[in-house]
């Protein structure tokens, strides 16, 4: 499993649009992005940081349903 680096809020929306995840909204400085996947709708907010702390990030990918793997091949 490569291991994941640090990244920033627009790097990491990137790689989710790439995986089938498209924006609905946004708050300020947060953004909610959404997928339609046969179990149903799956979605993750992302905030627009500089750099996203690991921690922060591994939490977006558990909300998105997403292995680190599967993130870094779409960064």
């Amino acid at each position: 499993m490569p291991k994941l680096r640090r990244v920033s809020g627009r790097e990491a929306i990137r790689a989710l649009e790439r995986l089938g995840f498209v924006q609905v909204r946004q708050r300020g400085s947060h953004i909610v992005l959404k997928k339609n996947t046969p179990e149903g709708d799956v979605g993750c907010t992302v905030p627009l940081h500089r750099e996203l702390a690991i921690g922060t990030l591994q939490g977006i990918l558990r909300q998105a349903g997403i292995t680190p793997d599967e993130f870094m091949v779409n960064l």
